[in-house]
Order: structure tokens, then C-alpha cells, then sequence
């Protein structure tokens, strides 16, 4: 899942400039326009005079924008990400015996046991790909719409899909699959439309991303929970049960959307800036009448508000200090701004693009495949259903734990090592955790899965940095938007995989895991060292540049 991390979907649109420079920041030359829309602008025309507009978060009481924010971490942690416990819940589906009716025609192509697995893991295959592909109408309906109108459609969905799951037994078609589906597109609408909350606090807007993250990542751990719930009932409270009384969260995002979740997205500080940095209109003074006098009034009044609502709740120094910080943490990437001057189509063709692009459909493709075959592939590794069982429920307990404690990690090494660690780190981890993943012993297995568990937000945040880094923000929805749903895409190819694994290895999960191991590798050695070439170039350039204008100096003429 990549919607997962923060600000995945955020873009600026940058104003043209005839200066490239890479070391200077391009906040000057922003629009600061905040949008979350990925689609291309010859694609999605500017919406009319009906759009709604942000509003600056000093207009709000702070007691509500409190409020607001503990909502959005309440109901993201039980709506986010609940899809990606399927490791949590395919057992419990099976116990009930679903797709048995199915799949135990004579006559298969596949035995009963293989014939379930490939329509359980289809299910969670077709939610991760919607989870994925859903990000590009999500960003246009957030920038036209609002937040609300988002959150209604992610409750709606989320509705449809426990109606589903709940009566699937008697629904003239796959109700489990349309389901699952359901459920996995109101995830992204309740957790993307929550991004814009972190501009209520600007201070603090770290903290509420990294709360909102940590909701995502724990609301996995909703179907362990209802697991555990079901082995102490004995099956009495079967998943019928489960998702009748899983409708009351999406009523009661609903209610929260129309009484306390604001309609329309908080201004970002940029947004703000440019509100202050706008010239007030002048009138000459012979044309100067009572009503204009008193709109300049307004606006000068208007202008002083602004000024003193964003110290309130920014601060006067930190803007400065943050401007410092975002410069710092480009030089230390090495290879900042290096494709920011292009268009999105010179971007996407570019190596920089098909590289990452290649690597992140591997792993998300490797990560997936693990979620929904963990079990089972430890059944066969080990030859025992109880300690493959065993395994899973570790596994279940440890992805949302993981995902949490490896929140500031991540950020350190982001903001501190360079591009071209960050990525040999990612194929370090990713290469282990496939060596791992292949040896028949238990610390093994539980080693493999404490480093997965780090290792899968690390490499999405990983990507979405990157991206930032080396396209910039102002075709950044385009582009990230792009490889993500090209991802999502070819994690159809599972299915496939699951042949492999369960017919044609019969069972074995090896061959699929060398496999998937080595392509991994081999794009990944490719990406770190095309990226460590260019980042070598691009500092003896630099060096090359600061030498000639040391020289150029007047001064050194003397």
C-alpha cells in the first residue's frame, strides 16, 4: 500500500523561471498553491467559481481544530488501512468455508485447497491494486469537493463493503471479492482527505502526519483483534456478525463530517504568505470613492488579520528556520532538483523514472504477495500447520507494532544520509529479507518478519522522497501518481504467482521467492548505481561551478 505515507499526493505548482539553480530552494517560485490532485492540468480543467476555497486555520477556534484532529486519528484507525490485515482474516474465511462451494466442482484444474487460496489472495490482489489506482480520482474530487465530500464517499464505500461481506452468502455474485474491494476504496477517501489537517497546526504538523501514519498502520490490526474474538467465541461470531456491527464506523464518520470535520481543506502556510505578499489594489485619487475606500479598508484589515492569525499559529522565526532546515536536507541528498526543470513527460521517460519505477512494482509486487501467502508459505517451509500458524499470528501482532516504531526512524535517515544510501539501504533490506525468507529455520522466519515489518513503510516513504527530491513538487502528483498506479497495476501478476506457487512448484515456495529475490536485486543494484553516478557528476559540476565563480571574482583580480 502506498497511500500510506504522508503527503504522497501533495503538488505545487511552480511558476516559470529562467533560473536553475539547484542549491537555491524554488519556494520563492511557488504558486503555494497546495493541491492533491495528480491528474495533469490538460486533463482536469480549473474548476469554476464553485470550488470551494481553504480557509487559514486561525479562523477556526483552536479547541475545535483539536477536536478535528483526534477525530481524523479515531476513524482512521478503524477505516485507513483495514484491507491489510488480510493475514488476519483469511484464516477465519476459510474456517467458514468460503469459496468451498466453489471450488469443490469436480472437475478442477486445481485441487479444492489451491482453488480457495487463489480466490482469497485474488480478493486482497484486486483491493491492493484499487487501494493503489484509487489515488487519481481522489486527489481531483479533494481539490474540487473539499474534504467532506471526500469522507462521505469514503463511508459510503465503506458501508457497501461490509454490507457485502456481511450477506455475501446470498448475493447472486462474488460478494466477498466486490467486498473487500468496497472496503479497500473508502480506506484511501477517509485517510488522504485527512492529510489536510496537519495545516490546522502548522507548529505541529508533523505530529498530526505521524499520528494520522501510525492510524493507518495500526488499523491492520482491527482484523487480528476480531480473529482473536472469533477463536474465543468458537466461530459464533462469524464475519457475517463482524461487518454488521463494523457499519456503525462509517455512521459515525458520516455524523463527525456534518457536525465537526471542516468542509473545506486548511490553507497551508503558503497559501497564507501569498495572501500577505499580494499588493493591495490602488486606486488613483480622483477615481477614489466612499465604496472604494472602504473595500481597501477591508482588504488592509483583511491583511492584518492574516498577518496576525499566521504568527499565532506559526510563529514569527519559523518560517526562516524552516526554510534552513528543507535546504540543508537537499544538499545532503545529492542528487536534489536534477530532474526538476523538465516536463513530466521528459521525467517519466527518463531512467530516473523507469528505474524507481521497475524496483517499486517488484516490491510492492514481493510485499503483497507475502501478506497474502505468509501462511501458507510457511506451511510448506516448515511442513506444519501449527507452526506456520504460529508464525502468522506474530506476523499479524508485528505489522502494525512495526509500522509505528518505525515512524521517526524513517524520517532521520530521510532527512540526514543521502539519496544514494537511502536507496542502497532499501536493496540491502530487501535483498535480506529475501535470503531470509528462503532458509527452513524458525529465527529465520521470525527475523525475516521483523525486518518486513520496518522495512515496508521505509520503502514506501523511501519512494514518495525520492520522488520529491529528484522530480519536485510541481509534477510530483503526476509522477508519483504514475508509478504507484503502475504498481498497483502489475499486482494483478500474483494471481499468476499463486499458480506457480501452489501448481506448478507444487507447493514449494522457493522458485517464486528466488525469483522475485533476484529481479529485486538486479533493478535494485541498477537503480543505486545509475543514481551514485549521477550524484558524483552532478557534486563535481557543483565543485567545478563554485571554483570558476571563486575565480570570476573580481576581487581575485587585484
Amino acid at each position: 500500500m502506498s497511500l500510506h505515507r504522508v503527503a504522497s499526493l501533495e503538488t505545487f505548482a511552480i511558476l516559470p523561471t529562467d533560473q536553475r539553480s539547484r542549491r537555491s530552494s524554488d519556494a520563492s517560485a511557488r504558486a503555494r498553491k497546495l493541491t492533491f490532485n495528480p491528474l495533469p492540468q490538460e486533463w482536469d480543467p480549473p474548476a469554476g467559481l464553485d470550488q470551494l476555497h481553504a480557509v487559514g486555520a486561525f479562523e477556526v477556534p483552536r479547541w475545535k481544530r483539536l477536536l478535528q484532529v483526534a477525530a481524523a486519528v479515531f476513524y482512521c484507525l478503524f477505516a485507513s488501512g483495514v484491507v491489510f490485515g488480510y493475514a488476519a482474516i483469511k484464516p477465519v474465511l476459510k474456517s467458514e468455508g468460503a469459496y468451498k462451494d466453489i471450488c469443490s466442482a469436480p472437475g478442477g484444474l486445481v485441487s479444492e485447497d489451491t482453488c480457495i487460496e487463489i480466490h482469497l489472495n485474488l480478493m486482497f490482489t484486486v483491493a491492493a491494486v484499487a487501494t493503489n489506482v484509487a489515488a487519481l480520482p481522489i486527489g481531483a474530487i479533494l481539490d474540487h469537493y473539499g474534504p467532506r465530500v471526500c469522507g462521505v464517499l469514503g463511508s459510503l464505500f465503506l458501508a457497501i463493503g461490509a454490507a457485502l461481506m456481511a450477506n455475501e452468502s446470498r448475493l447472486p455474485f462474488d460478494g466477498l471479492l466486490f467486498g473487500y474491494l468496497f472496503l479497500a476504496l473508502g480506506g484511501p477517501f477517509t485517510y488522504i482527505s485527512s492529510f489536510q489537517l496537519s495545516n490546522a497546526f502548522p507548529k505541529n504538523s508533523g505530529l498530526i502526519l505521524a499520528l494520522l501514519t501510525g492510524a493507518f498502520d495500526a488499523s491492520s490490526a482491527l482484523f487480528l483483534v476480531y480473529r482473536i474474538v472469533f477463536q474465543k467465541s468458537e466461530g459464533a461470531f462469524g464475519h457475517q456478525r463482524f461487518f454488521m456491527v463494523y457499519l456503525i464506523v462509517p455512521v459515525v464518520i458520516i455524523i463527525l463530517q456534518f457536525t465537526l470535520m471542516p468542509s473545506q481543506s486548511y490553507k497551508t502556510v503558503g497559501e497564507l504568505v501569498e495572501e500577505i505578499e499580494e499588493p493591495v489594489a490602488e486606486e488613483p485619487d480622483d477615481q477614489v470613492d466612499e465604496e472604494t475606500a472602504l473595500l481597501q479598508e477591508e482588504e488592509r484589515q483583511h491583511r492584518a488579520d492574516v498577518i496576525e492569525g499566521l504568527q499565532n499559529v506559526l510563529g514569527s522565526a519559523k518560517a526562516d528556520k524552516q526554510a534552513k532546515r528543507e535546504e540543508r536536507k537537499n544538499e545532503i541528498s545529492g542528487v536534489w532538483g536534477v530532474m526538476h526543470p523538465y516536463t513530466s513527460w521528459e521525467q517519466i521517460k527518463s531512467p530516473w523514472f523507469i528505474l524507481i519505477c521497475a524496483f517499486t512494482v517488484i516490491q510492492m509486487t514481493r510485499i503483497n504477495y507475502f501478506v497474502a501467502t505468509i501462511r501458507a508459505q510457511y506451511e510448506a517451509i516448515f511442513g506444519s500447520i501449527e507452526k506456520a500458524a504460529e508464525i502468522n499470528e506474530f506476523f499479524d501482532l508485528a505489522l502494525p507494532i512495526g509500522g509505528i516504531l518505525s515512524i521517526p526512524f524513517i524520517g532521520m535517515i530521510l532527512d540526514h544520509t543521502s539519496t544514494v544510501t537511502v536507496l542502497a539501504c532499501l536493496v540491502t533490506c530487501a535483498t535480506t529479507i529475501g535470503v531470509l525468507g528462503i532458509i527452513p529455520q524458525t529465527w529465520a522466519a521470525y527475523g525475516n518478519i521483523c525486518l518486513f515489518v520496518l522495512y515496508r513503510p521505509f520503502y514506501y516513504t523511501a519512494v514518495s522522497d525520492y520522488s520529491a527530491k529528484v522530480f519536485g513538487f510541481r509534477t510530483f502528483g503526476k509522477v508519483y501518481g504514475t508509478i504507484i498506479c503502475l504498481s498497483g497495476v502489475f499486482n494483478f501478476s500474483q494471481s499468476g504467482l499463486d499458480f506457480l506457487f501452489h501448481q506448478t512448484f507444487k507447493g514449494n515456495p522457493l522458485p517464486v521467492n528466488v525469483m522475485l529475490l533476484s529481479l529485486g536485486l538486479a533493478v535494485g543494484l541498477g537503480l543505486v548505481g545509475f543514481v551514485a553516478i549521477k550524484a558524483k557528476m552532478i557534486k563535481r559540476k557543483m565543485l567545478s561551478e563554485e571554483a570558476y565563480g571563486a575565480f570570476s571574482d573580481p576581487r581575485w583580480n587585484h
